[in-house]
């Protein structure tokens, strides 16, 4: 099977373009996949698929296997790969997600994207809401991005790593589906600064949903203006959100590592 590998901010996946392959079990190939020892190594497997609906679709598995809605990260890859490889004509397209039809606009240099701005829906931010680890109480906002992120604010030095953490809150009763975990610091109303444990994977370099989970959370609280910066252990994006009840957009690189086959 070929495949290619791509990452964004560091948050890798392993791409397979089924325009042309056919993949059997992908929650079985994305654990195979995924291992940094035993296969290629990435934060999981993402499918890029023909759509009725858009350009393309995107199928996304986490490196245990579970399907997940979307991925901010990898959805820029999947445009980056869909416009290189012509399947999709023009600058501008639709992808189909399991979270709905994102808009994506790529930024081509002399035939190569290098940065891809994405219509990441209409975030949907709840109330503060408190979580009770090792004695102590933490407290975290709940967004919805087409998929769950407990967002905790606080300095990076005095809260406990996401990695401690992380997996407690992803594991909660509160969470029966999961949910990915952001810690933040915030640097001035333009820049955030993130640390992020990705349910179904666990702490990442990187995380797309996650950063404008993060955003959104950081504006309903008054944390942040209209725009600004999230950065992440990878790199920074860069995020625009007017506010409740309009869709976020999100911007950042998108790059291939390498192309190759492997035998399954």
């Amino acid at each position: 099977m070929k495949f290619t590998k791509m990452q964004g901010l560091g948050n890798d996946y392993v791409y397979v373009n089924c325009f042309e392959e056919t993949v059997d079990s992908p929650q079985l190939l994305a654990k195979a996949l995924s291992d940094r020892h035993f296969g290629i190594g990435a934060d999981g497997l993402i499918l890029i698929c023909p759509s009725k609906k858009a350009g393309c679709r995107m199928e996304m598995y986490n490196a245990d296997g579970s399907r997940g809605a979307m991925c901010g990260n990898g959805i820029r890859c999947v445009a980056k790969y869909a416009y290189e490889a012509g399947l999709v004509k023009g600058e501008e397209m639709t992808v189909e997600t399991d979270s709905g039809i994102r808009h994506v606009k790529c930024r081509p240099e002399n035939g190569k994207v290098r940065l891809v701005e994405v219509d990441m829906g209409i975030p949907v931010v709840g109330e503060r809401e408190a979580f009770l680890w090792e004695g102590k109480e933490l407290f975290f906002t709940p967004v919805d991005m087409g998929n769950p992120h407990a967002v905790f604010f606080g300095h990076l030095s005095e809260l406990p790593a996401v990695s401690c953490f992380g997996p407690a809150v992803e594991k909660s009763p509160r969470f029966p589906e999961g949910v990915n975990v952001e810690v933040i610091q915030v640097e001035s109303a333009e820049a955030l600064s993130m640390r992020v444990w990705e349910r179904g994977t666990g702490e990442t370099m990187a995380c797309g949903t996650g950063a404008c989970a993060a955003f959104a959370a950081a504006k309903t609280l008054g944390f942040t203006g209209d725009t600004g910066v999230v950065k992440l252990l990878g790199g920074d994006l860069e995020i625009a959100w007017p506010g409740t009840g309009e869709p976020l957009v999100m911007t950042g690189p998108a790059v291939e590592v390498f192309r190759g086959e492997i035998i399954l």
